[in-house]
């Protein structure tokens, strides 16, 4: 069995050996698999390295390997989450990188009948505090709702941060939302961030407690019920997300955004359960592809047999600072030869520590992620060697 060197706690280095081979995966383009739940994968952009560019300015995103990411995703049976957090929009992907990425996507879904793909729609492209009213948010999001819908896209309605930083209570969100989800053509899904993925979006709804928070987004959907198809929060708390699964209108669906807890909040309980719109399955699509089919033949002890070793996998990559999970999972894919090199827009490949990914590492070898454990080895003696361990 293949063995390597990773740095561990303390400072030491200690020789590490592989333990598992890859699970068996099913799915391709003539015929991906069916689920019983909606699943979407929030997907990640791959950077070209070879642009002449400044990797910390400027976005140059090699479209074949993105694309055929999304081939990838959709072969497993997922509904892709575009120019989402995971693409980094936010951190290095402005609004018309996102917009070509939604375009460019939205033509591959047309070569593969079924293709399910929600397109992120937010307020992005307005320069930090040049938005001076309500009136200015609500401009902003229709700029980016009409170029979407332009495509023939379905909308993922982002969080705001220029809606964050002027509103001055719940009524201003329901102000908002409410003439945007009056104008769309097609039932959105709301997504709510939490202050862990994004600093700025603190105090969203209008509340700082989630608690409160969540009375102003519940009292938004069950206005608009009819424009509405679900609801993502990322809040990483299973119990809050429970207990507005409880609170939706009948037909709105939850979709987990819950990276720590997504296993026993996909298997639900007696009151139901969440669909999904995950980050982490861009990481673990193999693994979660293989545990859905299971789910969806009857097979919960089999789902959650398969799903419970990449949750401390997740619970790493996405561990405080929560922003920067991004790095975990582009780094996840290079291992799994799914991307020639690791590297990022912004330059954010930097921004984990050694010691981190190393643990990654270990962690995606127990869940059985790695497709190609020999060419994984390879890769991260690569980047270890680049940091004085051979």
């Amino acid at each position: 069995m293949t063995s390597l060197f990773l740095p561990v706690s303390g400072g030491r280095v200690e020789r590490y050996a592989l333990k598992n081979a890859a699970l068996p995966t099913a799915g391709s383009r003539i015929a991906s698999p069916a689920f019983n739940r909606v699943v979407y994968a929030a997907a990640h952009v791959v950077v070209d390295p070879l642009a002449e560019s400044d990797p910390h300015l400027d976005a140059v995103i090699d479209w074949d390997e993105t694309l055929q990411f999304r081939h990838y995703l959709w072969d497993l049976g997922f509904g892709i989450a575009e120019a989402m957090d995971t693409a980094q929009r936010g951190m290095g992907l402005d609004w018309p990188g996102a917009l070509e990425l939604i375009r460019r996507t939205l033509a591959e879904a047309k070569s593969r009948p079924g293709a399910v793909l929600g397109c992120g729609a937010g307020t992005d492209h307005l320069a930090p505090g040049s938005a001076r009213t309500l009136d200015d948010v609500i401009a902003a999001y229709e700029t980016q709702i009409d170029a979407i819908e332009a495509l023939d896209g379905r909308i993922i309605l982002m969080a705001s941060r220029a809606l964050a930083e002027l509103a001055k209570g719940p009524d201003d969100y329901r102000r908002v939302y409410d003439r945007i989800l009056r104008q769309v053509r097609h039932p959105v899904v709301i997504h709510w961030l939490g202050e862990m993925f994004d600093p700025e979006l603190a105090g969203y709804w209008g509340a700082r407690d989630h608690m409160e928070a969540m009375e102003a987004a519940l009292s938004v959907i069950a206005g608009n019920a009819a424009k509405v198809d679900g609801v993502k929060i990322s809040l990483l708390s299973k119990e809050k997300e429970i207990v507005m699964r409880r609170r939706l209108p009948p037909g709105v669906r939850m979709y987990t955004g819950d990276d720590f807890n997504y296993a026993e909040l996909i298997a639900g309980d007696e009151c139901g359960y969440s669909d999904a719109l995950l980050g982490i399955f861009d990481a673990i699509a193999p693994a979660a592809s293989v545990a859905l089919s299971r789910l969806t033949a009857g097979d919960e002890a089999g789902f959650r047999e398969l799903l419970a070793p990449t949750v401390p996998l997740s619970r790493h990559i996405f561990k405080a600072p929560t922003r920067f999970y991004k790095t975990g999972i582009v780094f996840l894919a290079y291992l799994n030869g799914l991307q020639k090199h690791f590297h990022m827009i912004g330059g954010q490949q930097s921004a984990r520590s050694l010691q981190h990914l190393a643990e990654l590492f270990r962690l995606a070898d127990e869940a059985r992620v790695l497709r190609d454990p020999e060419l994984a080895a390879k890769r991260i003696s690569t980047v270890m060697a680049l940091g004085g361990i051979s």
